[in-house]
């Protein structure tokens, strides 16, 4: 049986160059007062300074040390190793239902798309795991055209997908073999999340953004509202601010766990809330031993 497939907002009438446009306006946003590559000349970081030898470039002589020294001293430096950074898109069902005209998944989308591109800009490497009923997997990669290619494939989704953010956690862990920067885009409605990203915090920098519609704030006065889970069909009885609670439980843990954590709300911009996370926490780009 067919499943029923839909594309993301206004991306059905936008063709390949459009769509790429789209995402690298963004991508310039969030850089927008920020270098664009750390790797400037021999390197970034400082080691020492050391005599002179035969075929070292005129420009690497430290001069300071020539002349307290009378003998001629060149600077060395060390370029840090890029930080791979992996994109944890939430494809399920849930993500698509919208009170809005952008769904949580149209937001997810334009964000993973922008920051991936960003991430390019300042040598980071990018790869991509879906955490629906879909199992996408780039590995890390400098390649702009690898991007773009998970990104045209995230343009549709399934209605019916399920949340797999807990299992898609436990099993990219072990496969990193050095420290990787994480950036999860859910609205963290699989239960078992939070356990997983603490641990996977433990050894690797791990940022959610997690996406909310305006309709999951709850309803003031409503009391108790019956509702059907998007993934699971199921019907279901909960308190109208029972979901903005749990999201302030979920936040609250996140950050005991060292976990950096921003909400975005469908119905409101977030360009500038992201570029002032990414830019304060030096995250994009950054190096590692």
């Amino acid at each position: 049986m067919a499943r029923m497939q839909g594309y993301v907002g206004e991306l059905e009438t936008l063709d390949s160059r459009q769509f790429a446009m789209l995402v690298r306006g963004l991508a310039n946003a969030l850089l927008y007062g920020v270098e664009r590559s750390p790797f400037v000349g021999s390197g970034v970081e400082y080691v020492q300074s050391r005599v002179y030898q035969d075929g070292d470039p005129i420009r690497s002589i430290d001069w300071r040390v020539t002349a307290r020294t009378g003998r001629t001293h060149v600077k060395e430096y060390e370029t840090p190793k890029s930080m791979p950074t992996y994109f944890l898109v939430d494809t399920s069902a849930s993500m698509v239902v919208s009170s809005t005209a952008r769904s949580k998944y149209h937001v997810a989308l334009f964000a993973a798309g922008g920051l991936a591109l960003a991430s390019l800009d300042r040598i980071s490497p990018v790869g991509l795991v879906t955490v629906g009923d879909r199992a996408l997997r780039f590995e890390p990669s400098l390649s702009q055209s690898r991007v773009l290619e998970w990104l045209h494939q995230l343009r549709t989704y399934h209605f019916d997908e399920g949340t797999h953010l807990a299992a898609r956690i436990g099993e990219l862990g072990p496969r990193l073999g050095q420290r990787s920067l994480v950036i999860v885009l859910s609205d963290l409605h699989d239960p078992s999340a939070l356990g997983a990203l603490r641990r996977l915090a433990q050894l690797h920098d791990v940022v959610v953004l997690e996406l909310r519609d305006p309709a999951e704030e709850g309803i003031p006065g409503a009391g108790f509202l019956r509702a059907r889970e998007a993934e699971t069909g199921r019907l279901t009885l909960l308190r109208a601010a029972q979901a903005h609670v749990r999201s302030q439980g979920a936040a609250l843990a996140l950050r005991r766990a060292k976990v950096d954590h921003l909400l975005i709300r469908t119905d409101r911009p977030f360009v500038q809330d992201l570029r002032r996370l990414f830019k304060a926490r030096g995250i994009l780009g950054r190096g590692t031993r």
